[in-house]
């Protein structure tokens, strides 16, 4: 099955409950994309020794799950566009829902 996870927030309980998700998905042979909106635009270096979503994120990067993140999003925060994270558009994040059997949301 392919999934689209749209993650919306940088609360580290969801964020990092979002990306444990999608790599357990994706041990469970299920093709994976998630889209970054809004705060989660963030993940990439937030976490706590409870909650480290930035390692979350790196586990599923190394799965092979491919992330996408809002490029206005990103840019309002003055941040930018990385390998793990690259910048993405709208037209990405409606291209990843048409493409995926499920959409869920975090």
């Amino acid at each position: 099955m392919k999934l689209g996870i749209i993650l919306e927030t940088k609360e580290l309980e969801k964020a990092w409950n979002a990306f444990r998700f999608a790599t357990t998905s994706i041990s469970r042979d299920h093709e994976v994309k998630v889209f970054l909106m809004g705060e989660a635009v963030e993940c990439e270096s937030i976490g706590t020794e409870q909650y480290d979503v930035a390692s979350q994120l790196r586990a599923f990067v190394e799965a092979d799950g491919e992330i996408l993140a809002c490029g206005t999003c990103l840019i309002s925060r003055k941040l930018d566009g990385s390998d793990s994270c690259p910048l993405s558009t709208m037209v990405d994040c409606i291209e990843m829902v048409e493409w995926a059997d499920k959409v869920v949301t975090f």
